[in-house]
């Protein structure tokens, strides 16, 4: 009596065989005639580090030279078995563009590193693709009315300085544009399990402006304060300024407890009442060969220009079960869902489940940086009084929603 709430697609997958097997093939032949190449001995021994390649730009390698510089790219084809005429993959941000080869990503960056005898620090980097595309926000509601020159604004990958004060353990004060903290995945495909990114990713900010106190409270509890222009960093519906929380526990050396906070207003009405909260938890519990991650996520936001003033909520979760097979292969796996009763986080009132996994080669042809082969299937369902996905050649919307991806990205840092 349940079958009408699975997904089509884990009931008839006769995309499979029809897509899968050329590409496939293609992806066997390209592992094969790179097997003999040097791996990375990160991957070779079933790490999972969400700092490679330097490309996430988090906390320092206290090891590595002060000054920092590298190059990414992402290129991916993602097959719609929709294959809707707009070639978009609707209430996405990342990889929104569906039925033809696209480069989502091309950054570069240059970082300088803090330390107790070198205080000053700074990033600065540069990007451009179908990614940077979906950072700009886009009305319903009218606070997402982007900033004038949000086009250019959203080419910059980072732009910060950061003060070292030798306060207790040593306090990191940060102020200018850099990536956000709420999320379990990077906006850099490279850095995470599965290739393309999740809703309640996606529905999280990738980027802020504004300052940040990052301090150590013990070797196992890191506590970072935040204090910015708000949610969406290319819109600005008001000059009062947004507060956050990011605390990270590691109990063990297996297991690490994040929460994340935000409280801030996101309207042209600035009253308390109408503050927007969300709260981010994850629990991450990683053991060679295995990864496996959870998030939780909710929010609420009263809404001042609504009739009635209504509270909107909304609420999503993700798990993630990553698997180092061996060598230069791993696995990965994402259920998820993201409830949006009011349409307020993406653009529609919807329910979203998703099914993604994603087999990973991790190699090294050139002798610098790392290349990953992506091979990634989807099936996503969207039901609700707005739900569903683009599908033919009048974009009209259906429930269910197929997609085969191949990918390549490419890091390189120093």
């Amino acid at each position: 009596m349940y079958l009408k709430h699975i997904p089509s697609c884990l009931r008839d997958l006769s995309l499979i065989p029809r897509v899968l097997a050329p590409l496939w093939i293609v992806f066997l032949l390209l592992s094969s005639a790179l097997a003999a190449q040097r791996t990375d001995p990160t991957a070779e021994a079933g790490q999972y580090d969400s700092e490679k390649a330097g490309v996430s730009g988090l906390k320092s390698d206290p090891v590595r030279a002060l000054w920092n510089y590298g190059a990414y790219m992402d290129v991916g084809y993602a097959i719609d078995a929709n294959h809707p005429e707009n070639g978009l993959w609707r209430s996405k941000s990342t990889t929104f563009k569906v039925d033809e080869p696209k480069l989502n990503m091309l950054m570069g960056y240059v970082r300088k590193d803090t330390t107790p005898e070198s205080r000053w620090g700074l990033e600065f980097g540069l990007q451009d693709g179908v990614d940077t595309e979906g950072l700009i926000p886009s009305p319903p509601p009218a606070a997402n009315e982007p900033v004038k020159n949000a086009d250019q604004y959203r080419h910059l990958a980072g732009a910060n300085l950061t003060y070292w004060l030798p306060w207790g353990k040593g306090l990191g004060i940060t102020g200018g544009l850099f990536q956000g903290y709420p999320g379990h995945e990077s906006f850099h495909a490279i850095d995470n399990l599965n290739y393309t990114r999740g809703y309640i990713s996606d529905n999280v900010p990738y980027f802020l402006v504004g300052a940040k106190a990052a301090y150590p409270v013990t070797d196992n509890l890191d506590l970072d304060l935040f204090a910015v222009t708000g949610y969406n960093y290319l819109a600005n519906p008001n000059d009062v300024p947004s507060f956050g929380l990011q605390m990270g526990w590691r109990p063990t050396s297996e297991i690490t407890i994040t929460q994340n906070l935000y409280y801030g207003s996101d309207q042209e009405n600035t009253q308390l009442e109408y503050w927007r909260f969300l709260s981010d938890s994850i629990l991450e519990w990683k053991r060679d060969p295995f990864v496996v991650a959870f998030v939780f996520d909710v929010g609420t936001e009263k809404q001042a220009e609504q009739p009635g003033t209504p509270r909107y909520n909304w609420m999503a979760s993700a798990l993630w079960l990553g698997l180092h097979v061996g060598g230069p292969w791993h696995l990965a796996f994402r259920p998820e869902f993201y409830w949006d009763p009011n349409g307020l986080m993406t653009g529609a009132e919807q329910f979203i489940q998703a099914y993604t996994a994603t087999l990973k080669y991790r190699f090294t042809p050139f002798g610098i940086g790392d290349l990953v082969a992506n091979l990634e299937y989807r099936c996503d369902r969207s039901t609700g009084q707005e739900g569903g996905f683009y599908y033919g050649s009048n974009n009209r919307l259906v429930p269910n929603q197929q997609l085969l991806i191949f990918a390549l990205t490419w890091a390189f840092g120093k």
